[in-house]
């Protein structure tokens, strides 16, 4: 398991290739977001490449030998992921392979393939797409996975580490979960750094993987996917990744597809934060209440990627 001394090592490798993102607090607002709650929003969606996902892509990227990079770089992602690894490699100077499922947004194709790499689309889930990618890594190609991986997981805790020196007195996170990655390396550094803050998970009900493993006790792979948001459609997630879930998070919380485009609308009309699914689901649980705050709570939600597809 990483440490806070590994997120605190990551910080320092990627310093001055990714962006401090900022705090908001919304408010006034015409829809309240959660009343009687004090609530703030870390908006990575204004992260280079437009998601947290730089952060684990570029710190991976900058923990490998020369040799490695030069090999080329593969990967499988619902899209963000696919995006920040592209712009490592085209940073690096090496070839990038992304295999992404056949619902990726278009416009994260067309930035994956912008940033010069191979995008190849493969199975209907990423976890389809994963095993294309993992048997071109057997070929020798250097293997980059979204979530298992340490150097990625202590990437995306640098996340928290800013929350935190920003917003000291937070009392809860909450946090979209995907195949666990960002979660975890969040959990470690808040958890070492504030033992009592709250850590709280959103997943869509069509891809509930977290929550199922919690409630199993172990790590599940769910019967089917039914959820249209690519970016958190994984239908496991890894030992690595429940470990830390199961020890730090405190709940993981379940919204509707509806309740993800919804909460894109509102960040937009709002506050004029263009976010994708993904990027909105942890505003959309205050927004419907799968989450409820106490009165006087302070609520950190992190709109964790941007993108215009959730309101189309």
């Amino acid at each position: 398991m990483i440490s806070l001394s590994d997120i605190r090592a990551a910080r320092e490798r990627i310093a001055g290739a990714v962006r401090r993102t900022p705090m908001l607090r919304p408010g006034p607002t015409t829809t309240p977001l959660a009343p009687g709650a004090d609530v703030v929003l870390k908006l990575e969606c204004l992260q280079v490449t437009g998601s947290f996902k730089a952060r684990g892509a570029l710190n991976k990227l900058r923990s490998l030998r020369p040799e490695e990079i030069a090999r080329g770089i593969v990967t499988a992602s619902g899209g963000n992921h696919g995006i920040a690894v592209a712009y490592a490699g085209r940073a690096a100077g090496t070839p990038v392979t992304v295999f992404v499922p056949t619902g990726v947004a278009p416009a994260k194709a067309a930035k994956i393939k912008g940033y010069g790499a191979d995008l190849r689309i493969e199975g209907s889930i990423w976890d389809e797409a994963n095993r294309a990618a993992t048997a071109l890594a057997a070929t020798g190609v250097t293997y980059f996975h979204p979530f298992a991986d340490d150097h990625v997981m202590a990437g995306q805790g640098t996340v928290a580490l800013e929350m935190l020196e920003d917003a000291p007195d937070i009392d809860t996170m909450l946090v979209a979960i995907g195949g666990g990655g960002l979660i975890a390396g969040m959990a470690i550094a808040a958890k070492a750094l504030k033992p009592g803050v709250r850590i709280i998970g959103v997943e869509p009900t069509g891809a509930p993987t977290l929550h199922a493993a919690l409630a199993a006790g172990r790590v599940v792979q769910l019967e089917r996917i039914t959820t249209k948001v690519p970016t958190l459609a994984a239908g496991k997630t890894e030992q690595i990744n429940f470990d830390v879930v199961r020890r730090h998070v405190e709940r993981v919380v379940l919204i509707e597809d509806a309740d993800m485009s919804r909460a894109c609308e509102w960040l937009w009309r709002e506050l004029g934060v263009a976010a994708d699914p993904s990027g909105a689901a942890a505003v959309a649980a205050l927004l419907v209440g799968a989450y409820k705050p106490a009165p006087g709570e302070k609520v950190c939600a992190l709109v964790c990627g941007a993108g215009a597809d959730g309101t189309t």
